[in-house]
Order: C-alpha cells, then structure tokens, then sequence
C-alpha cells in the first residue's frame, strides 16, 4: 500500500481517521479554553499550564492498571464510550463556579481515559490495514495531528474571544460527540483481539512480556526518551521569544508534517532502516544552534529541520510491530503512546526547571545534547536485526503468554 488513495479507499480506514481528527481538535480546542479559565481564576500560570498538559502524568497510571483493556474491548464501543467520557468531561469543565481541585479531578481523569484510547485506537489501526500500510496510514494520522492542532488553536483563539472559554469548552464537548457518533455509526463491530478479561493483574502481566524482549525494550526507549527530551525544547519557545512563539510552534508541526509526509509516502521500504538512524539523530542536532540565540530565521529554520526528525517514530512503530504478537498489538501501542505522552511531560518539567537556573537557551542546548546521548547509546542495538532476533523476540512475548495463560486467540467479526 504506498498511495493516499488506496489508504482511504481501505473498509473503515476514513471513519478512524475522522474520529481521530475530531478528537484531536476537541482536545485542542478545549485544552486551550480550560487554560484560560484556570489562568483568568488564578493569576498562575503554572495551575494554567497544568489544567493543559497536566493529563499526560496519568498515564503513567493507565499504562500500568488499564491497557490490557485496549485488546479485550470491542473496538468500536471502547472508542465510542471513551469519546463519550472525554465529552462528558469536557462539559463538567464548564460548569461555573467548578472548585480547582474538581477541574484537575475531571482532568486527571480524562487523561486516564486517553492512556486506553491511544491503545484501542493503534490497535484498530493496525487491525485494519495489512502490514504493509501501516506505516502510511499511522504517518496520516500524524499528519492529522499536528493539522488539527495548528487549526485547534486557531479555532480555539477565535472561539474563546467570540463565546468565552466556558462556550469554548461546550464547543470542545460538542466535537467529542461528533467523534462518538462517527466511532458508533462509521466502524464495524468488531470482536476483541485477545480473550479474557482485562485487569490490573492482566495489564502488568502483557507489559512484562513485553518488556521481556530486550529488542522491544530498546524500541521503547528509542520512541520515548529522546522525544520526550526534545519536547522539553519545544516548551521553551515562549520563554525563548514571546514574541514569536506561535511562529516556532507553527513551523515545528509544519516540519513534522513534511516528515511524516515523506516517510510515510514516498521514501521506499529499502530505505527506511537506512535512514533511521540519521532521523533520530535529525531530532535533536539542530536544536544545538540555540546555545548561540541565532537570528529568528536560523532558529525557524532549525526547529523545521529538527521536527523532521520526528518521523523516525514512524519507522520505530513499524518495527515494534513487526517482533510484537497481534494479539498483543493494542496494549503494545498503547504503552508507547502513554510513555511517548508520559515522556514529554517529564521532558517539559526538567526542561523548565534548567531554564529556571540557566536560560531557555541554554536549557534547549542541554536538552538537544541529552536526547543525542540517549540516542546514541541506544544506536548498536537498533541496527538492523537479524531474522533470528526477530522471530525471538515474538516468540518472547508469546511464550510468556503460554506460561502464565492464554493470551487469547484471534476471533473473526461479529
């Protein structure tokens, strides 16, 4: 599968992607609005900025108690009653005179809601397409995110100053429900990947077997400790320059886009793993300028080039999934969306607090150098592996199913 056409033209590829998309820009939209509230009710800037991103600590939590739902749920009910959730939630948010420890109750548990949906969401994805387009469509999904962001914010902008941030979060809700809507009525139901039920107990168990693989556990590291510390460079922009933060914000999803762009379309298969390497690389060099306060157009050209290097992500997944069971694919999904989510919150608080003691620039060069040193050091055991590793890998997973009880097999639809 290598065009854009033959991608949505695949049986409930589109519908995903509208969920996805709707659910992305509802979460911008009203991550933006419910910022504002806290900051107009506060004067913090701190409550503000954690009332936005606050939510990716909690799946932590989720990764560890709940993932081993993502593959025992149907798909499409698990994906419309958790559209339903952040809905329900998103509302609750506008209720007036909402006590701060409830907006950050509701927040905390909406973001452990979404520590499941990342899972449910990539394990469909990876359910419905064949091996072979994976990558193109996860690269689209992507594209979509850093789109709906930028138009999120725009959105989210406009609608804050036209029906103020409570209308704006009702708004936010309303997007949510378009999302459960399509989820219900645009997907097919579909039996769970795997039987039994899922647990806490389940969960810790298919996260061991996971992490039992020492080629997956470095694929883990790879996807999210220089991610998350390269993020911590992106949280500094408006400390860097307030002025023309939103500019640097822009151009980092538009270098991302380009990336997913070309990696998920138009680079042949031979040579990805040719250039996985130099793309994790790519993420975090450019970022190195920084310690010398270049000139706006050096640094807008730096953060472009350096957000290209996000889509060795794309080709890290796609080998993830290659030495991972399919009925383990969903939880497998799922813990490297929480821990990439995860990541970024840790890498935006140190990120912060090297700042606090140096300066944002200097704070962005560390950070660049920490994720170059990670990725470097995680290098020898990334290269290609051999058919052995692979099949080794796979049957770690599957054997530690076999020994503490079945997996489940794979079922036909219902």
């Amino acid at each position: 599968m290598r065009t854009y056409g033959e991608l949505f033209r695949t049986p409930e590829f589109t519908p995903l992607f509208t969920v996805a998309s709707a659910q992305v820009a509802a979460s911008t939209v009203s991550g933006l609005a419910l910022g504002t509230l806290v900051y107009g009710a506060t004067g913090s800037p701190m409550l503000s900025a954690l009332s936005m991103f606050g939510s990716s600590f909690a799946q932590v939590f989720g990764a560890t108690v709940l993932l081993s739902a993502a593959d025992r749920l149907p798909p499409r009910a698990a994906m419309t009653a958790l559209a339903l959730v952040h809905c329900a939630g998103t509302a609750a948010l506008a209720v007036p005179g909402l006590p701060l420890w409830a907006v950050f109750a509701v927040v905390l548990g909406m973001g452990l809601a979404a520590s499941l949906g990342g899972g449910v969401r990539f394990g469909l994805l990876n359910e419905i397409l064949p091996r072979d387009g994976y990558l193109l469509g996860r690269s689209v999904l992507s594209m979509s995110v850093g789109v709906q962001q930028i138009v999120g914010f725009v959105a989210g902008g406009v609608l804050v100053t036209a029906l103020s941030p409570r209308g704006t979060l009702i708004a936010g809700a309303g997007l949510y429900l378009v999302a459960a809507a399509v989820a219900r009525w645009g997907l097919t139901a579909r039996a769970p990947r795997a039987q039994g039920r899922p647990s806490p107990a389940e969960t810790w168990r298919i996260n061991r077997a996971l992490w039992s693989s020492g080629l997956r556990r470095r694929l883990y590291l790879a996807l999210w400790v220089p991610n998350g510390l390269i993020v911590g460079c992106e949280s500094l922009y408006v400390a860097y320059d307030s002025r023309h933060a939103g500019l640097l914000f822009g151009c980092a999803a538009a270098g991302m886009l380009a990336g997913d762009t070309l990696m998920g379309r138009f680079v042949p298969k031979r040579w990805r793993e040719r250039l996985s390497a130099p793309l994790r690389l790519l993420l975090a060099v450019p970022y190195l300028v920084f310690l010398l306060h270049p000139a706006l157009p050096v640094a807008v050209a730096a953060v472009v080039l350096a957000s290209a290097g996000y889509s060795a992500s794309l080709l890290l997944q796609e080998r993830l999934m290659s030495v991972t069971p399919e009925e383990m694919s969903g939880q497998a999904l799922g813990l490297q969306s929480s821990g990439v989510l995860t990541m970024q919150g840790v890498g935006a608080a140190i990120a912060g607090a090297v700042a606090q003691f140096t300066s944002p620039a200097a704070a962005m060069g560390v950070m660049a150098v920490a994720s170059v040193v990670v990725t470097l050091a995680l290098a020898p055991g990334l290269r290609a592996g051999t058919a052995t590793e692979v099949r080794s890998a796979t049957v770690t997973g599957a054997g530690a199913s076999r020994r503490t009880g079945p997996l489940g097999t794979r079922r036909g639809r219902e």
